[in-house]
């Protein structure tokens, strides 16, 4: 194959997802297409009598008993939605599953529209609702709810408009009709809106469910549908088409956008065409030879691609005597003119497959072709055996496949297809289609390096589905988990109940998830800080942090930058020290010299700093021990990075100069180590409560371990070759303030907690250089630090090397009742680890926690693309209202079985207080006013039991509920309420209280209350709800 002419006008098909007769999605309907399946449902008497047909129809030999059905079409996931149980119920099953279908498209295109930078379009089209029948014979529900609620859900005005306020999608979103050519209508609405510029990507397609689905119909001879519930385009047999239930959806970009996105591509759409026959045929119903000839022409000329190079077209097909043969001749009369070969190009229909899908039929026959293109097959045209008379198959350019056949391509030319759909009325649509050619990608590199998986869900139950999805995913399919982890990462919405775990392979993470190893689960918080503490010295070793120095490049600038500043300085390459080793014992002893360790941990943990901040982690607080408070007071900007690396080079090198020393770790508090003391020992740092240094001599410290073993407390000394915060500074202190005094300090613009005082620090000591030399000498108070930190709700990053002081953080927490787990980012030197995935496991923490993270900078974009994971499971239940065929108005009952009980607070004995249910099946005028309010509640949001104190908009309430709330409270107890009332208590008690109040306030003349403009009542309600949020 060569490489196809672009013109810059191709449009790519990213994503596709449907629910077809047979096929709750798009991989079984390949499944079954390939396998040359018929989807036809043939009901018996039984199925259709419980469906309430007449009994009598049942043996009319005209009365087909067949139809083409999906399943579980009452089945929604209203909470998802944020819709009430009520409001699911009177929505048209085909709006909802439409709803859920574009959502999973989206997300099988790997796009989380939240952080997607375009305009998403949607066009979109759906048959008329016959679930309307159900909900207006039931006049008691019709009266609860009201007209402009029913036709909110019902309406075909409102599918695409819902899709995009559902789904926050801010580019065109327009409602399509033109019968059965819907579908493919939208489609090509799409790429236009496309190519003009007015989305950047695009959701099209149609909808189509009948209700009820177990349904046959009558044949009529001479009409349109087929006497036996079979479709048969194109044979000899055709006698028309069965109409079938269904729905699909093809998400769209721009090619050379899809291709920067590193999208999947299914297909290439070249050029597509739509008309009308005008008066050009012999009925308003009736096709036009001409009229479809001219829009394929049309869409031809567009894709600037010869007929001679199609190898296969989806063809309208309906089945039916008239149509089909118009059809091929038609197609041929285009093809014609430009080739005379015969049979080169297979022509077949989805309808004989899955019947005729109405508006939606268009874009399942594209679907198909997309998957033929993608898959380098073309499937069986199923009910033919020989052709229509009235068809010249021979002498066309067309052959009807009839058997599944490898589609071999040409060394000339791309595999290139075409779709019709034409609707009843006149308008046609004919879009032109090539195969996407992915040579010039990279993405089939295998890598096999650890990958941070993240999944969420709105609910813990959703959460363990996800999670077993994505296993059954990779059991099934040998997948790039670098392509998993970025898809997952980018092209999700991020809900509260998270789970991540770092991994290798697809094997890994199927079995550390059914391990529950190294599997981090919790419930996010959006509302917590975030905050840094920085090592001091003491945690430095040789090849911390080598593995992010080798694989993350902003690490590894950012260090080399620091080392380079450093060299002329202190006249060592760090990088060289720690890095590129020649003797570790002897490299080990010289880091741990104070004039090297003091910058390399400044260098280590500012290079980490930066790390996260590429990661799109930053910290809103922060906090250091002993030298890691230069690298938090050079984040807030007290000094440059230029100023900092000379600062802590000559504070190492004073100390350096100063008589070696020892510091010493004690299990005890400060006060009660301070009663051992003696000579110049000191305390040089409060860790925790039970956790102190001691720093002296090396005599005197040898002397103090050995008294601290003799009464049975735990001492360890530390990798420091000098006494610090101790007396034995005290020489270098004025040396060291004048050097601070020379540099540019200034006010933090970060707030950081100080070592001097354990509280936040203020900007006069920051800028202070007689505080830096405080802080050199003085006892470290961590301890009080912590105690600071903690009184705030933080995320707590650990940066530097080691886990001291995350240890000392765990310490204390307890008496705070925290729930803060310090994140380590830096393996502990004894820890086998690498350090890549100890910086995962911190980052997945992170957003465990709800961190917001730039995923983008955790992999090289070149090397993956995204793939179509498992979507949402989408906790589904079940609403339906039944239609009513008695002639009586009750209430019927729905099938959510909403009993409408309320709940009642009720005080009792010792203000204690139960909750009651309440009969609301008594006489009206026998109820409370408190009863009668709840019932109106629970009414209207179709909810089961409503607490008084429940609030109205954290349940689900909006404008039109609300307005619908209080004129149906004002008929009930005929009184006149404010609505800007609600904003003092918006829950069944308020109300009540509102109602008692004006019947209490009667006098025998009505009062006069202002009412509210249309105008104030919208302000009120946006209010309302934006206080709500």
């Amino acid at each position: 194959m060569t490489s196809t002419y672009e013109n810059g006008s191709e449009i790519a098909i990213i994503s596709m997802n449907g629910k077809f007769p047979g096929a709750s999605n798009v991989e079984r309907f390949w499944d079954n297409l390939m396998n040359g399946k018929e989807s036809i449902s043939f009901f018996s008497d039984e199925e259709l009598l419980k469906e309430g047909i007449d009994p009598s129809q049942l043996n009319n030999t005209n009365y087909v008993k067949a139809g083409a059905c999906i399943d579980d079409i009452e089945m929604f996931d209203a909470s998802f939605f944020g819709f009430t149980p009520r409001e699911a119920e009177i929505m048209d099953p085909q709006q909802r599953l439409f709803l859920e279908c574009c959502w999973e498209a989206l997300e099988l295109a790997g796009h989380n529209t939240e952080n997607y930078r375009g305009r998403i379009g949607v066009y979109a089209g759906v048959f008329s609702s016959t679930y309307l029948f159900n909900l207006y014979n039931n006049r008691a529900l019709y009266n609860s709810v009201g007209e402009l609620s029913i036709r909110h859900g019902n309406e075909k005005d409102y599918l695409a408009t819902r899709v995009s306020y559902k789904l926050n999608l801010k580019g065109p979103s327009v409602n399509v009709q033109t019968s059965c050519s819907t579908s493919l209508v939208a489609v090509h609405n799409a790429i236009q809106s496309l190519l003009s510029g007015e989305s950047d990507m695009a959701l099209a397609g149609g909808v189509s469910i009948v209700t009820p689905q177990k349904e046959g119909y009558m044949y009529q001879e001479g009409g349109i549908l087929s006497p036996d519930g079979h479709c048969r385009p194109f044979d000899a047999n055709a006698k028309g088409t069965i109409f079938g239930n269904g729905m699909g959806v093809v998400v769209l970009k721009r090619l050379e956008d899809a291709r920067k996105d590193r999208d999947k591509i299914f297909a290439v759409i070249k050029g597509s065409a739509i008309n009308n026959d005008g008066a050009d045929k012999v009925g308003f119903t009736a096709p036009s030879v001409n009229g479809q000839a001219e829009v394929i022409a049309d869409a031809m000329g567009l894709a600037d691609v010869d007929p001679h190079t199609v190898g296969m077209v989806e063809a309208h097909g309906t089945g039916t005597p008239l149509g089909d043969p118009i059809e091929i001749t038609a197609i041929s009369k285009v093809y014609r003119e430009q080739t005379d070969e015969k049979g080169y190009c297979a022509i077949g229909s989805v309808k004989s497959n899955i019947g005729h899908l109405g508006v939606a039929s268009g874009v399942a026959g594209l679907i198909k072709t997309a998957l033929s293109l993608y898959h380098k097959k073309i499937p069986p045209t199923v009910n033919f055996e020989e052709s229509n008379p009235n068809i010249d198959f021979e002498n066309s350019p067309f052959y009807v496949n009839t058997t599944l056949k490898d589609w071999y391509g040409n060394k000339d030319f791309p595999r290139r297809a075409a779709v019709s759909n034409f609707g009843m009325g006149g308008t046609n649509a004919h879009i032109v289609l090539e195969e996407y050619n992915p040579m010039k990608e990279n993405f089939n590199q295998k890598t096999e390096k650890e990958q941070l998986i993240v999944l969420s869900a709105k609910s813990e139950e959703a959460l363990d589905d996800s999670i077993q999805q994505l296993r059954e995913y990779l059991k099934a399919n040998v997948v790039d988990l670098n392509h998993v982890a970025y898809t997952l990462q980018v092209g999700r919405r991020e809900f509260s109940h998270r789970a991540t775990v770092v991994a290798k392979t697809g094997e890994d993470v199927i079995e550390l998830f059914k391990n529950n190893n190294r599997v981090y689960r919790g419930v996010s918080s959006n509302k917590r800080k975030v905050a840094y503490v920085f090592s001091g010295q003491g945690s430095q070793y040789v090849e911390m942090a080598k593995g992010l120095y080798d694989n993350q490049p902003v690490f590894r600038k950012t260090f080399d930058y620091c080392c380079e500043q450093l060299l002329p300085i202190i006249n060592v390459d760090i990088r060289k020290l720690l890095y590129f080793p020649n003797q570790e014992a002897l490299d080990s002893e010289e880091l741990m010299q104070t004039e090297i360790a003091q910058p390399a941990i400044f260098a280590l943990e500012y290079s980490l700093s930066k790390m996260l901040d590429s990661f799109g982690i930053r910290p809103q607080i922060m906090m250091g021990h002993s030298i890691g408070e230069y690298t938090a007071a050079c984040l807030a900007g007290v000094f440059s990075l230029e100023d900092a690396l000379s600062l802590v080079a000559i504070r190492g090198r004073l100390m350096q100069e100063m008589p070696s020393g020892k510091m010493l770790s004690v299990a005890l508090s400060a006060e009660k180590a301070k009663v051992h003391l003696f000579g110049q020992l000191t305390i040089a740092a409060e860790n925790t409560d039970n956790l102190c240094v001691v720093a002296g001599t090396e005599e005197e410290i040898a002397i103090f371990q050995k008294k601290m073993n003799d009464i049975k407390v735990q001492s360890r000394l530390l990798v420091t070759s000098h006494a610090f915060h101790s007396a034995m500074m005290d020489p270098i202190l004025d040396t060291f303030t004048h050097e601070v005094s020379n540099i540019q300090l200034n006010k933090p613009k970060i707030p950081y907690i100080s070592n001097y005082t354990g509280t936040w620090i203020k900007d006069e000591e920051a800028m202070s250089p007689s505080y830096w030399s405080k802080h050199l000498r003085n006892t470290v108070r961590f301890k009080q630090g912590i105690d600071t930190l903690l009184e705030d709700d933080v995320i707590i990053f650990e940066v530097g090397p080691g886990q001291t002081l995350t240890g000392f953080i765990n310490q204390q927490k307890a008496k705070f009742n925290s729930k803060s787990n310090p994140i380590h980012l830096i393996r502990h030197p004894k820890n086998s680890q690498n350090d890549i995935n100890v910086l995962l496991t911190a980052i997945g923490r992170f957003w465990v926690e709800g961190g917001a993270i730039n995923w983008d900078e955790l992999h090289d974009l070149s090397q993956v693309r995204r793939l179509p994971l498992p979507t949402y499971p989408f906790q589904k239940e079940r609403f339906w209202i039944t239609k009513v065929v008695s002639n009586t108005n009750d209430v019927h009952e729905s099938s959510s079985c909403i009993a409408l009980n309320i709940k009642f607070d009720k005080e009792i004995e010792h203000n204690e207080t139960i909750e009651k249910e309440v009969d609301i099946t008594t006489n009206p005028e026998t109820k409370s006013t408190e009863e009668r309010v709840g019932l109106i509640w629970s009414e209207l949001f179709g909810i089961e039991s409503i607490g008084i104190n429940d609030d109205f908009f954290e349940i689900g309430g909006h404008s039109l509920l609300a307005i619908q709330l209080f004129n149906r409270i004002q008929e009930e107890f005929d009184v006149e309420l404010q609505i800007e009332d609600m904003f003092d208590e918006p829950t069944i008690l308020g109300l009540t209280k509102q109602v008692e109040n004006v019947l209490r306030n009667r006098t025998g003349t009505e009062e006069n209350i202002d009412e509210n403009s249309i105008e104030d009542i919208e302000a009120i309600l946006k209010e309302l709800e934006d206080t709500a949020r």
